[in-house]
């Protein structure tokens, strides 16, 4: 014969005092043998004692514990060790037991496995005298978040939000920084503590950046969020860019935003992608958050006029994204390991191949010097083919043939004929860019380098004119050329 479960009751205290108790759930409570309460602060909990209620609390198991996950935890285990022991127990919660219980949320995952029958009865929730003292009405749309693990990508602002289990001060000033993070610092807050208990009630409207010095925090507190009307909170959202970009391809939005394809802003993506390198190499962080915003702006449109021929939607770039980055890093996500860069690198190029051949790709039958995107810069596409080659020990064994090479195609350029010059420079460069490798140089990184360096020494000529109130045509080579010079010292001197 199978042994009978054990079994927890879980009761909701409700949000106010004995009087607004269901009858139900007040006679569950006095007649329970062994009744555990998540906490004693509570209003109907002194007056069930006052009735002699008899009950035991956990409220000591939250000075054991530093977070709050440590703290439901053990309150979980030691109830359902009770329910083992005792056979039935009454587990009893503020307002409604499916209402931001988390220690609810454990039994109801670990009773099965453990044996223990769970079974809950209602409770009037927090949420139902909040909406009435407020005037909300949550059809508009709302958010409940907890306070103790609130994320700022959790909060809507277009939503009502109901921040709840805002403890103490700290708590609050935890939830003040993260709100901050998503709404201006003066945005009204309200905090409001045990909502429709008389003689208790307290709530405060306060500037955001206030919120943290109330002093009625405590077990039945939370915080209001209303809905944001301005735009200037709508701005770091980005729904709110994905709408823009929508209204901006609409009928309705701007003649040149509608004519426009993926073909006819392409140079657009190349243009906006070397202004956020510019502003790398300049380290003008400032200059780099804008720059980086315009190039968002080209994903954004390439996406919605995918989604308008119902390719894809600006969702799916960010799905497809994310689920590439967690499977192709197993040793961050997975159980594989990965000790250095080499190895992660190693994982990478492992997931790649798999990549393909899924997609059907033969790799095997593949050129080796496939994948490389063909419009990259003339450069770069060099280094990257020579990296290919390279891989399959189709390379120089020595740096002092790479200069020979470099020797011999300087010299059949300088003796190429007019119409063999193009060809002949290209392989000089080319042998240019097989130093580089070598030398474990990027050649586009040298390269700009120096394109700074000209046109910082230029400037310096251009100065030196306009000091002598003078213009190009007014000087000479020679005259430039001992300019140049002195910008080049002032450099290595450190004065420029």
């Amino acid at each position: 014969m199978d042994k009978k479960k054990s079994s927890i009751t879980i009761l909701g205290l409700g949000a106010g005092d004995l009087d607004q108790l269901p009858y139900g759930i007040y006679r569950k409570l006095k007649e329970a043998k062994n009744l555990f309460l998540r906490t004693r602060e509570h209003p109907v909990v002194g007056q069930l004692a006052a009735e002699g209620v008899a009950f035991a609390s956990y409220d000591d198991v939250y000075e054991q514990y530093d977070s709050f996950a440590e703290v439901y935890e053990e309150i979980v285990r030691q109830l359902l060790a009770a329910a083992e022991k005792d056979g039935d127990i009454v587990y009893a919660v503020p307002g409604h037991p499916l209402v931001a219980e988390r220690t609810v949320q454990l039994l109801l995952e670990k009773g099965d496995a453990q044996s223990v029958q769970i079974e809950i009865m209602g409770g009037q929730s927090f949420l139902d005298p909040l909406f009435a003292r407020l005037k909300i009405d949550p059809i508009e749309g709302f958010a409940l978040l907890d306070g103790t693990a609130l994320k700022a990508d959790e909060v809507s602002p277009g939503l009502h939000t109901i921040i709840a289990q805002v403890y103490d001060a700290m708590i609050a000033s935890d939830v003040k920084l993260t709100l901050m993070e998503v709404l201006p610092d003066d945005y009204p807050v309200t905090a409001a503590t045990a909502v429709g208990v008389a003689g208790q009630e307290r709530i405060e409207t306060v500037p955001l950046y206030e919120l943290d010095r109330l002093d009625h925090f405590g077990n039945l507190s939370l915080v209001y969020v209303p809905p944001a009307r301005e735009e200037r909170i709508w701005y770091r959202q980005f729904s709110y860019l994905k709408e823009i970009v929508a209204i901006l391809r609409s009928p309705e939005g701007c003649p040149w935003d509608r004519e426009q394809t993926h073909q006819s802003i392409r140079k657009n993506l190349i243009e906006e992608t070397y202004e956020v390198l510019e502003t790398i190499d300049d380290e003008d962080p400032d200059a780099m958050c804008e720059e980086l915003g315009d190039l968002l702006m080209q994903i954004m449109l390439h996406s919605q006029m995918a989604a308008e021929d119902g390719y894809f939607t600006v969702e799916d770039v960010v799905a497809g994204l994310n689920e590439k980055l967690v499977r192709r890093h197993p040793h961050v996500f997975g159980e594989k390991h990965a000790d250095d860069a080499v190895e992660a690198l190693a994982n990478w190029q492992e997931i790649k191949a798999q990549e393909k051949a899924a997609k059907g790709i033969d790799v095997a039958n593949q050129s080796q010097l496939a994948g490389i995107p063909r419009d990259l810069p003339a450069l770069m596409y060099a280094y990257k083919l020579q990296k290919k080659a390279a891989q399959i020990g189709f390379d120089w064994d020595d740096v002092a043939d790479v200069y020979g090479k470099i020797e011999e195609e300087y010299r059949e350029l300088r003796e190429a004929s007019e119409r063999d010059r193009a060809e002949e420079l290209g392989d000089l460069l080319f042998a240019v860019v097989n130093l580089a490798r070598f030398l474990k140089l990027d050649p586009e990184e040298a390269l700009a380098m120096t394109n700074k360096k000209f046109k910082r020494r230029f400037s310096y000529i251009e100065s030196k004119l306009k000091e002598a109130g003078r213009s190009f045509e007014e000087t000479d080579l020679q005259e430039m050329d001992k300019w140049w010079e002195e910008a080049k010292h002032r450099e290595k001197g450190g004065e420029v």
